[in-house]
């Protein structure tokens, strides 16, 4: 080897620098989801949605509800008061309520009970036979409430006023009490509905009623 090729192979090895338009690129698999997976999937989904849905409207339209009432019509028959001997009340109210059943099974209801009173106090009470109502159905019940020569004790002058004025205001609350045959089982229920009624002592007429249920 002579001098020349020494001085040749001692010279640094000098390194290129880095080219910036080189870029490195990474293969990542791919990997393909057979559509009937997809179409599995989604049926599962529907399938829980539906029952879902069907359960929710099963509860809805079975869930049992309390009865309806409504005073379908009320008739004053009388009304008198007698200060001698003692202050006594005559009254006689004719209704007549209908019992609407909301639920989808048969009703069946022990008695109707109709109180009437007078400034938050009762004066007198009359019931009426039981009976049944079908499914999603109404039925009529009448009842005649008779009060003669009852003795007010309290509210006297409050009664004196209001039949000096002409028109004394009772109110009425009717109750029903019955059970609903759900398959093998029966649920108790209960309505009730409460009414204001203004009686015309002069003309023995009804002024104003005013109801609502509870």
């Amino acid at each position: 080897m002579s001098k020349q090729d020494l001085r040749e192979s001692s010279v640094p090895y000098t390194r290129l620098p880095p080219n910036p338009n080189h870029q490195n690129v990474v293969v990542l698999p791919v990997y393909y989801h057979l559509p009937y997976d997809n179409f599995r999937c989604l049926r599962r989904c529907l399938a829980v949605a539906v029952v879902v849905l069907l359960f929710s409207a099963a509860a809805f339209f079975l869930y049992p509800s309390d009865p309806a009432l409504e005073l379908a019509r009320l008739q004053l028959n009388h009304v008198g008061v007698h200060s001698s001997p003692k202050l006594t009340l005559d009254l006689s109210f004719s209704l007549t309520i209908r019992v609407r059943n909301r639920d989808f099974f048969s009703l069946d209801y022990d008695k109707l009970v109709v109180s009437v009173g007078y400034r938050g106090r009762e004066l007198g009470v009359v019931s009426s036979a039981g009976g049944r109502v079908r499914a999603r159905g109404s039925s009529y019940v009448n009842a005649t409430l008779d009060l003669d020569g009852l003795e007010v004790v309290h509210d006297v002058i409050y009664l004196l006023s209001d039949w000096a004025k002409g028109v004394i205001p009772f109110d009425t609350n009717t109750q029903v009490d019955g059970d609903l045959g759900l398959f093998l089982f029966k649920i108790p229920l209960k309505g009730k509905v409460s009414c204001e009624v203004y009686v015309n002592t002069s003309n023995q007429t009804i002024v104003r009623q005013d109801c609502y249920a509870k």
